[in-house]
C-alpha cells in the first residue's frame, strides 16, 4: 500500500515585528503528522526542537530535503548521512553532510498529558 505523502509549509512570519525580533536559533514546537516516525513519535505528539542541537549518529532531526521539510533519524552512512524514517514503509534519503539538518529533536510530548514527556537531550 502506498502511503500519501502530506506536505506541511513551514513559512517564516514576517510583518510582525515582535516575531521579527525573536532570534532564529531559539527552540520551537511542531505537532507530528503522519506515521512515518511510528513508533517511537506517534501522530499529534508535539516535537520540540533546537536550532542550535548537536546532530550526531542517532539524533531525531528536522531536515531541509528537496526544498520539503522533513522530520527523521540521522544516520551515519558511509561517508556520508541518510535521513531514515522509523517506519520502514517510507525510504531513507541520503544527504553529503550535515547542512541539510536545521534542528535537533530535544523533547516530545503528549498534549493534555503531564507525564507523556520525553526528553531526548540532556
Amino acid at each position: 500500500m502506498t502511503q500519501a505523502r502530506r506536505t506541511i509549509p513551514i513559512q517564516p512570519q514576517g510583518g510582525d515585528a515582535e516575531l521579527d525580533a525573536c532570534s532564529s536559533a531559539e527552540p520551537f514546537a511542531l505537532m507530528v503528522l503522519g506515521d512515518s516516525m511510528e513508533p517511537e513519535f506517534v501522530e499529534g505528539e508535539v516535537i520540540l526542537i533546537e536550532p542550535e542541537g548537536l546532530a550526531t549518529d542517532g539524533s531525531f532531526v528536522l531536515a531541509k530535503l528537496d526544498d520539503e521539510w522533513i522530520f527523521r533519524q540521522l544516520a551515519r552512512h558511509g561517508a556520508g548521512w541518510r535521513l531514515q524514517a522509523l517506519n520502514p514503509a517510507y525510504p531513507a534519503a541520503d544527504i553529503p553532510g550535515l547542512d541539510a539538518v536545521k534542528g535537533v529533536i530535544i523533547q516530545k510530548s503528549r498534549p493534555g498529558t503531564r507525564r507523556a514527556t520525553k526528553r531526548y537531550v540532556e
